[in-house]
């Protein structure tokens, strides 16, 4: 088989690689909406709990409640490798990245909510709930998402 003198990468994998390529970027535009769901979903299940508009009327309300989260998620997360191309198809290692980069930009979030919503310093159990609730809705979405790719690469 040829290959390219600069690479030694055969010459039929240089015409995957488009096609790699729009399949990582299509993945990482599904994993950001996937993630904004995620955030929004917490965000109406928080105002329903407390007795706030959160039915489709309440879609404003809910978009700037989340804002803060969301902010703190996409400034952090891409930093921590939340979006790396190696662990779209690694559930475990989707798993490990999640919440590291969880973890990580839970801070900021609360901190753009202090600043923006609170103004103030939020609630210690609610920044816990924000913790624990949002690493659970981010977990439940990215993992089968990246065990579902595994699979769908063993296939291929």
């Amino acid at each position: 088989m040829a290959t390219t003198e600069e690479t030694n990468v055969p010459v039929t994998e240089n015409k995957d690689k488009p096609a790699r390529e729009i399949a990582y970027k299509r993945a990482v535009v599904f994993l950001i909406i996937g993630d904004i769901l995620c955030f929004l979903i917490f965000v109406a299940l928080g105002r329903s709990s407390h007795r706030e508009a959160s039915g489709f009327g309440a879609i404003p309300q809910i978009i700037v409640t989340a804002l803060p989260f969301l902010a703190g998620w996409f400034l952090i997360s891409p930093f921590v490798g939340a979006f790396r191309h190696k662990i779209i198809v690694q559930p475990k290692a989707m798993v490990i990245r999640t919440a590291l980069a969880w973890l990580l930009a839970w801070p900021v979030a609360m901190l753009l909510r202090g600043i923006f919503v609170d103004h103030g310093v939020p609630p210690l159990s609610f920044a816990l709930i924000v913790l624990v609730f949002n690493m659970i809705l981010l977990m439940i979405w990215r993992w089968p998402f990246a065990l579902n790719n595994s699979l769908r690469q063993r296939r291929s």
